[in-house]
């Protein structure tokens, strides 16, 4: 071993590193629902995130014209979304993954049938994704993926819009599916979905739901659903989702110290974990969480 040239070992050593900082947990962000939180750019520079939620296409599907909302960023019917596509770029360059959320809280969004989730999916793989249209509310970025953020509406399609938008998957450029189910096992909107196997990352909410969060000191729920949804879905990775500070949900926030000691060791046993989901980048600002977290995650 002594005789193993300096330079030889130094670029050995990189690639180990390399090798276990991309094999470890990663925190994704979701992005749009706050003008205050800074830019795309910004928010990838601060090099606290692998995921990047751009939220949310808020209608679609039933022949709607679909609709963009990032709140005060831009605003789509102008075309003023369109300047943050270089900074998708920038984002991706850097190694993060930007996907278009579907969905939220608000809006005027489900799928009325099978042809419906198609036409969704095409409008998709046209306005975001790797196709092409003269309205692409975003420009000329190629997004990594869809992000599944269904909380309102039918609870039928949403498989058959997970398989059409996976066979735009091609020609060596994969397009990411995500999903961010409620705790509760299964979810009411996407468990048929979930069960396709075509999710790559999933970030279950473990907010807003008390039977199944960690609430007063108590961690044995959270991690009774951890188990379930670690071991009854077929995804690559599962993450923890929570909110980043405590007045971003109506319940579930847990203190980062707390997050930290005694619950990421436990959740990190499963050969699933993927890292932690905050809600969103704007409370992330106010409260640091992703600071304390970033190197224990």
């Amino acid at each position: 071993m002594n005789n193993v040239p300096r330079l030889v070992l130094s670029s050995f050593f990189f690639f180990i590193s390399a090798v276990r900082a991309d094999g470890g947990g990663g925190i994704a962000i979701y992005w749009g629902q706050n003008g205050n939180e800074g830019n795309l750019s910004a928010t990838c520079a601060t090099g606290r995130y692998k995921y990047v939620n751009v939220a949310f296409l808020v209608k679609f599907g039933n022949g709607q014209t679909p609709e963009l909302n990032l709140a005060g960023h831009c605003n789509p019917a102008a075309r003023t979304c369109t300047r943050f596509s270089s900074q998708i770029i920038d984002c991706q360059s850097r190694g993060i993954k930007v996907m278009l959320s579907l969905g939220g809280g608000i809006g005027n969004y489900s799928l009325g049938s099978k042809a419906d989730a198609e036409a969704v999916a095409e409008y998709l793989w046209d306005n975001y994704l790797g196709g092409t249209s003269s309205s692409r509310p975003l420009g000329d970025a190629v997004l990594d993926g869809i992000d599944f953020d269904i909380e309102l509406g039918s609870t039928q399609h949403w498989e058959d819009l997970a398989r059409f938008l996976s066979k735009y998957s091609r020609g060596g450029r994969k397009v990411y599916l995500t999903a961010a189910p409620q705790c509760p096992f299964p979810d009411r909107f996407m468990g048929t979905a979930l069960n396709t196997g075509l999710f790559d990352y999933v970030w279950v909410q473990f907010y807003n739901n008390p039977p199944c969060q960690f609430s007063s000191g108590n961690t044995v729920n959270l991690f009774k659903s951890w188990k379930t949804w670690t071991t009854s879905i077929r995804a690559c990775k599962i993450f923890l989702g929570l909110p980043a500070a405590p007045e971003a949900a109506g319940s579930g926030y847990i203190p980062p110290e707390i997050l930290t000691s005694q619950i990421l060791p436990t959740l990190k046993e499963s050969p699933k974990y993927g890292g932690v989901m905050l809600w969103s980048k704007f409370w992330d600002d106010r409260n640091g969480y992703s600071v304390s977290i970033v190197a224990s995650v």
